[in-house]
């Protein structure tokens, strides 16, 4: 079935009934945004073609970021919206700060990069990717250390943050916040923030719930917002370790789904935007990002669908981050704090 015909036979879902989070703020968040991660697999164009498709399918939530290579091509789509009358304040738009402009004189120059590419005035919200300075130039061995990768030193990313602070003070992004952050990182930076983040960004599906880190976020007025909602399913092997798991193949999903009628995907939105994270869900098929939006709007799990679904967590992180490790002889879960303390050296 092609677009145009999808587009005659659905009405778009009416953005006033999508849920919406309220930060600390006061600002209104949508429950759900369209990823646009796609880098790796799918061309600039594609993503920038599921951004207007999911606007007007009904989205206003769209979750961007400047590794993603694609945000001038997203930036051409927001500002036909605006041209066509769409007004700026419609839209929630995201971008993160990537980790080789952690420093000081990088994190302006980096968010005016992306306002200019995205051919925005302000962002509603402006994310530090990940608490590492570490990346892999194109090419780069992912298995190997970057040139002058290090372990999370926290005087390091207060400067960062500083920086952050700065571009709400200047008015050139509305709310700051942290992805990929554990508790020991995150209490750290809410003692010394003048501007505490608003949000976190972390992954969070049925097979790994996280309830430690989304309970300390949620307790401290952080809003969760979650990536790989369904589980990673079509995640690089670079990742991939012995023991991974398939959300949308569990037992429990899979019956869920069947009692609904609706697919297992539908299931894993439905479960994240009941139990309060906000899902970041990437499609470029208006088919599927179309269900997204619209299992989120509609026929809610019971309590006793979210009562199954609480007890199938696997501690089962897909996203494990091995490339931005420090040193060669070092497991992806030194960068997860897993005992609690952070991992210095």
């Amino acid at each position: 079935m092609s677009d145009a015909s999808i587009t005659l036979e659905s009405e778009p879902i009416d953005p006033a009934r999508v849920p919406q989070r309220t930060l600390r703020s006061g600002a209104k968040l949508p429950a759900i945004g369209l990823g646009t991660f796609g880098s790796d697999r799918t061309p600039p164009s594609e993503i920038a073609r599921a951004v207007a498709g999911a606007f007007e399918v009904g989205y206003r939530h769209f979750d961007c970021a400047a590794v993603h290579q694609n945000e001038r091509e997203i930036g051409e789509v927001f500002a036909g919206l605006f041209a066509g009358g769409v007004s700026r304040e419609e839209l929630w738009i995201t971008s993160k700060l990537w980790n080789d402009n952690h420093g000081e004189r990088h994190v302006l120059p980096a968010c005016e990069r992306t306002l200019a590419d995205l051919r925005l005035d302000y962002l509603d919200l402006y994310l530090v990717h990940w608490p590492f300075p570490n990346y892999h130039p194109s090419g780069y061995g992912t298995r190997s250390p970057g040139a002058g990768a290090k372990p999370y030193i926290h005087e390091y990313f207060v400067r960062t943050w500083r920086q952050m602070e700065r571009l709400v003070d200047i008015g050139l992004v509305r709310h700051i916040g942290t992805s990929n952050m554990t508790v020991p990182k995150m209490r750290l930076l809410l003692q010394d923030a003048r501007i505490p983040p608003e949000v976190n960004g972390m992954e969070l599906h049925p097979h790994f719930q996280q309830p430690q880190l989304f309970d300390f976020v949620r307790s401290h007025g952080i809003e969760a917002i979650g990536y790989s909602p369904m589980g990673s399913p079509n995640r690089r092997d670079r990742e991939g370790t012995t023991g991974d798991t398939r959300d949308l193949d569990d037992p429990v999903i899979l019956r869920i789904a069947e009692s609904h009628g609706c697919d297992p995907t539908a299931v894993c939105l439905k479960w994240a935007v009941q139990r309060g994270q906000t899902p970041i869900a990437m499609s470029t098929k208006r088919t599927n990002y179309e269900a997204n939006l619209r299992a989120v709007s509609e026929d809610p799990l019971s309590p006793e669908d979210m009562y199954e679904i609480a007890v199938i967590d696997r501690n089962c992180r897909l996203n494990k981050g091995q490339v931005f490790l420090w040193r060669d002889d070092q497991n992806w879960e030194d960068l997860w704090d897993i005992n609690g303390e952070i991992t210095l050296a």
